[in-house]
């Protein structure tokens, strides 16, 4: 059985506005949070025992904020860990700033065959805006930089739905991505979560109808550019989709180490880690829940209508019999003949012009 392995670095050098993620500038506890990474990889090693690693995922935070180092340590603990002989795809998280020639050559030279670069804008002003550390510039030339240094496998971050961007500023941006030739896109709407700098500013994103159009855009100039639309937020040339991700939404085991971090062995037991350093490093145990059958039928429901593949309807009646099939299938077809959902033989699927509305036809489905 394949498996997968992600390493949650909790740290970053400045907090971005909109970002509701697990992490910490208290960069002093950085050295002893590579320690207890390590002794927790050993510690949960029995989870994996009869996997083999496919894919290494370093994501934060920002793991760049690590020397590579650093992380050549963890992925050499991950390597007398676990099987690692079939590894396909060793993943890092990174800022553009940090991604010098001297850090793109130490990356390289510890295995690392993937970069998720974090650019979200090719405008001064949304960078501004979001606290970001780099500049459209430096977010050209860290790419161009990666490229020089070998890595061939590349992919970008880039937020819409941004205030005060217009549909013009976000077709730039597009337009920017696809000259720089990246292999894969993620493209997210901004989402304001309480707790984060712009939702304890009240700011707001942009108008509905505008978002609509910004995706509506995204899809068809990355079609027309060759670009497959795997999944609601991803994009990739042939052969390029993320392997790591496409392991999570397929129900394959993965293991989370960090502070904050996720875990699934597969079956139906999910765990994750405190979101707190402090408790991390005093050795707090995960917490861990056992999925229903329900529980579970609706997780496959939601994560498969999210990928352009949809529900496989042999697939599911033998995962979950015949009866959650056929109640699938009846609450599908009004959709169906709609035209919000699609069906080719065995399979169902959105019609990309209507995964924005994804969620509540889900929640209908469930």
């Amino acid at each position: 059985m394949n498996s997968s392995l992600y390493i949650h670095i909790p740290f970053c050098k400045r907090l971005c506005g909109y970002c509701d993620f697990f992490k910490s500038v208290a960069l002093v506890h950085k050295p002893d949070v590579l320690v207890r990474l390590a002794e927790e990889m050993a510690e949960r090693a029995p989870m994996l025992e009869a996997t083999t690693l496919k894919t290494i995922y370093f994501g934060g935070g920002t793991p760049t904020v690590c020397t590579p180092e650093e992380l050549g340590s963890l992925l050499d603990c991950a390597a007398r860990t676990f099987d690692c002989s079939e590894v396909e795809e060793v993943t890092v998280e990174a800022n553009p700033d940090d991604l010098t020639e001297e850090y793109l050559r130490g990356l390289r030279a510890i295995g690392v065959n993937r970069l998720s670069i974090g650019i979200q804008s090719f405008r001064d002003k949304d960078l501004e805006l979001m606290n970001r550390r780099h500049t459209a510039a430096e977010a050209i030339e860290s790419v161009e930089r990666a490229r020089k240094a070998g890595f061939d496998n590349i992919s970008i971050d880039l937020i819409y739905g941004l205030p005060d961007a217009t549909l013009a500023d976000w077709e730039q941006n597009v337009r920017k991505a696809i000259a720089l030739g990246v292999e894969h896109i993620s493209a997210y709407h901004l989402t304001i979560e309480e707790r984060t700098r712009f939702g304890k500013q009240g700011i707001v994103t942009a108008p509905e109808e505008l978002s609509d159009k910004e995706y509506s855009l995204l899809c068809d100039l990355l079609r027309e550019a060759g670009y497959d639309h795997y999944e609601i937020s991803n994009f990739s040339l042939p052969s390029r989709r993320s392997r790591h991700n496409s392991a999570y939404w397929k129900g394959t085991p993965y293991l989370g180490l960090g502070p904050g971090a996720h875990s699934f062995d597969g079956e139906r037991t999910r765990s994750w880690n405190r979101a707190s350093i402090k408790e991390y490093l005093e050795g707090a145990q995960p917490e861990q829940e056992l999925l229903t059958a329900t529980e579970r039928y609706e997780e496959y429901i939601m994560v498969s209508l999210r990928t352009r593949e949809g529900v496989n309807l042999r697939e599911l009646a033998e995962q979950f019999g015949t009866a959650r099939t056929e109640h699938f299938r009846a609450h599908a077809r009004r959709w169906i003949e709609s035209g919000v959902l699609l069906q080719n033989d065995d399979t169902i699927f959105f019609s990309e012009s209507e995964w924005l509305i994804s969620d509540s036809v889900i929640v209908d489905l469930f």
